[in-house]
């Protein structure tokens, strides 16, 4: 199967197109069946009310979703009998969408969920504006839109009722992708015709895509009880892979070589470019399991990778053959680590449906919860956050003038009927990052217009209602699978399903298409323009974000301390300290992409900040070298202080570098590091796996000055 076929597969069993299958029923079901029996008046809000209850419906636990959608619904009644009243004074609607567009936008507070509450509500006030109703009708109309969000609401919960763990099993598969193509990229550092610097900065960008689909997997395996509280197989399995596919990825990043020695020593015989087509091979291999895992369905292997690793040793004996026994040790060590992620497939498959045939045995008990975070909903929240240093309340600053600015508009200008797309458009653009506004804003010019193209084609070409109504559907359907993943295929298969929808509804066509144009350019200009207004730049957080990269590394560095030292190093306690560290890269590779698309004069120290990155990548892929073989240790052994030496100067470097960023004192150093000198009176002889472990921590050692040199550079 091509790569092209996979990701077809993957998309048609992921999460996103049954969420765009179970909105388009949801919406569509109440308006067809209304209209069979010559009520379609009272169909139309059930779908609206469904709609907007949908978008609160982002995927993570049952319990979440519920209180979501919940939450959701009362929002847009309240707001639906709300505008209905005062929509025929012109001041009071005004000064509804001052109010309300600054509150819903300080929802973001909150988090992803709560954010999409507000936007519901946003886009229910925004599109009851120009509905014309008396008293009367809106109480109905509020009371239909009510039925709506609980219609969908009960379809939502009813597919999770049915099958509990389709999400989980979605999240998972989708998380494998991400990791095969992490993998994938670490193949082109093999490779002696790519660039190590551009190979860098793909792989810092990859991770933070890794970081966020094993948090959306996190959220749900540990926060759905029916996996994480009762002993069931389906759960238990789910939970023994994630474990595993973590491990496996911290493989995949403790992969680190000097690549720059091995392309200059190796690169002219070949040997690298077998190790780089191998480790595709192991990509491919691993995207099958994630496929298998999404899809539900038995995986069988399709290459046979011991063969080819055979195939790899006996190039690599060869090619010792002739030059020193050393010279080739580095190539051992890429095929050990290749053997070792075999291995780690080999597990990940025996885990699968098809090869498991009893309950796993693992019956620890760890504790989830540490592993996520959670969201309080205090009020407190939102009063401690009206100042002018929280970057949500400039966000809400800026969506409520730009609202208001675009509400003016809308009613000054008298072309056409549909003059709230204009809001629409400018509450849907706005973001609180300035990168991510710019970004929405040129996808939804493109996508309009040639959405709009595409609309009036399929207008003029397929003239039988019947046809349209199916083309329509799949334009439905793609629209809300592509709503949380890529905007502008989403705007560009919404504006032709808008046009269609107008032309059952009998309110025109090519010219609804020029008017949804004409409101898109000058709604994106409003928002363009709105962007610039208190603006929040990347560089205002990121000494913030290196400052925690930093304790996360040197955290995790501890822990490899007290291992050295002689101390037991706990599951529990590095893979906390793992996901700080994953964690806090991630954050900061997101925040450095979205500074590189924001206007020169506000990018801070580019360049240093990448090669921060990429240093602190280097560090942490070492450290995991070495403390993933010292994890299940019963009674590790201390090393000799002339080992630990190394180390104890890179604690220090980093302390220091923390300190600089954060005048907060930082945490001591561990007390058998710092009392190394005093632990052995008489040093014994170093052993040729000291020396190996001792050549290793003064990488780190240098790794860790290079940083503290960095640090300096861009804080001077």
């Amino acid at each position: 199967m091509k790569r092209q076929i996979r990701e077809v597969r993957y998309f048609l069993f992921g999460q996103h197109f049954s969420d765009g299958l179970r909105i388009t029923l949801a919406i569509l079901i109440p308006s067809v069946v209304s209209y069979h029996f010559g009520q379609f008046e009272t169909g139309m809000p059930i779908s609206l009310g469904a709609f907007w209850v949908s978008i609160t419906d982002a995927p993570g636990p049952v319990v979440h979703r519920r209180n979501g959608m919940l939450a959701g619904n009362l929002v847009v009644v309240l707001v639906s009998l709300l505008t209905g009243f005062i929509r025929m004074n012109v001041w009071l609607l005004g000064a509804e969408i001052l109010l309300l567009s600054f509150f819903f936008s300080m929802f973001a507070i909150y988090g992803n969920r709560a954010t999409s509450v507000g936007t519901a509500g946003l886009l229910a006030m925004i599109l009851m504006m120009d509905r014309e109703l008396d008293p009367a009708a809106v109480w109905r109309y509020a009371g239909l839109v009510c039925a709506g969000g609980f219609w969908y609401t009960a379809i939502s919960l009813s597919f999770s009722q049915l099958r509990p763990y389709r999400t989980a099993q979605q999240a998972l598969g989708e998380c494998i992708h991400e990791i095969a193509k992490f993998l994938t990229i670490k193949a082109e550092f093999y490779s002696i015709r790519t660039d190590l610097q551009e190979d860098y900065r793909k792989l810092v960008a990859q991770q933070a895509v890794v970081s966020e689909k094993q948090d959306a997997v996190r959220e749900i395996l540990f926060k759905t009880r029916v996996i994480v509280k009762e002993t069931t197989w389906t759960g238990r399995l789910l939970v023994l892979t994630f474990g595993d596919v973590v491990d496996l990825y911290e493989q995949i990043i403790a992969m680190y070589y000097d690549y720059a020695s091995i392309r200059e020593r190796f690169g002219n015989t070949g040997i690298l470019d077998e190790i780089a087509r191998l480790i595709r091979q192991m990509a491919v291999e691993m995207d099958y399991i994630g496929l298998a895992i999404q899809s539900n369905r038995p995986y069988k292997s399709r290459t046979d990778l011991i063969r080819h690793l055979e195939r790899l040793k006996t190039r690599i004996d060869e090619l010792g053959k002739n030059e020193k026994e050393s010279s080739n040790l580095v190539l051992k060590k890429i095929l050990v680590t290749l053997r070792n992620l075999n291995q780690r497939l080999t597990d990940i498959h025996t885990y699968s449906p098809s090869e498991l045939s009893e309950k796993p045995k693992n019956n620890e008990a760890p504790e989830y919860s540490r592993f996520v975070s959670h969201q309080e909903i205090d009020p407190k929240l939102i009063v401690n956050s009206l100042t002018l240093s929280s970057s949500i309340f400039r966000h809400s600053l800026r969506v409520t003038i730009a609202c208001l600015i675009g509400f003016v508009a809308a009613k000054l200008i008298t072309y056409g009927h549909h003059g709230y797309w204009i809001l629409l458009t400018v509450s849907v653009i706005l973001k609180p990052a300035f990168s991510l506004t710019k970004q929405r804003n040129y996808e939804r010019i493109i996508g309009t217009i040639a959405g709009g193209l595409i609309g009036v084609g399929l207008l003029i070409a397929i003239p039988n209602t019947t046809g349209l109504f199916w083309v329509m559907l799949v334009l439905m359907i793609g629209a809300y699978s592509f709503q949380r993943t890529n905007y502008i295929v989403m705007v560009i298969l919404m504006t032709p399903y808008i046009l269609i929808l107008f032309r059952f509804l009998g309110l025109g066509g090519i010219s609804v298409a020029e008017e949804r144009v004409l409101d898109t350019l000058i709604g994106c200009v409003i928002a363009f323009a709105a962007s610039y207004l208190f603006p929040h730049w990347e560089s205002q957080q990121l000494k913030g974000l290196l400052r925690d990269v930093l304790e996360a590394n040197l955290a995790y560095l501890r822990r490899l301390a007290d291992s050295l030292s002689g101390k037991r190093l706990t599951v529990m306690d590095y893979k906390l300290a793992r996901k700080d560290v994953y964690v806090s890269s991630a954050n900061l590779s997101a925040a450095f992409q979205r500074m590189t698309s924001e206007p020169q004069s506000k990018q801070w120290h580019k360049n240093e900040i990448h090669e921060f990155v990429v240093l602190n990548h280097i560090l942490s892929s070492n450290i995991a070298t070495i403390a993933s073989a010292r994890l299940n240790l019963e009674q590790p052994t201390g090393c000799p202080p002339d080992v630990l030496r190394p180390l104890k100067r890179s604690l220090t470097v980093l302390n220091e570098s923390l300190k600089k960023l954060d005048p907060e004192p930082a945490k001591p150093l561990p007390e058998a590091v710092v009392l190394e000198t005093a632990i052995v009176e008489k040093p014994e002889p170093v052993v040729a796996d000291d020396r190996s472990l001792k050549e290793q921590l003064d990488f780190i050692q240098k790794v860790s000055h290079d940083i503290g040199k960095l640090t300096d550079a861009i804080l001077a």
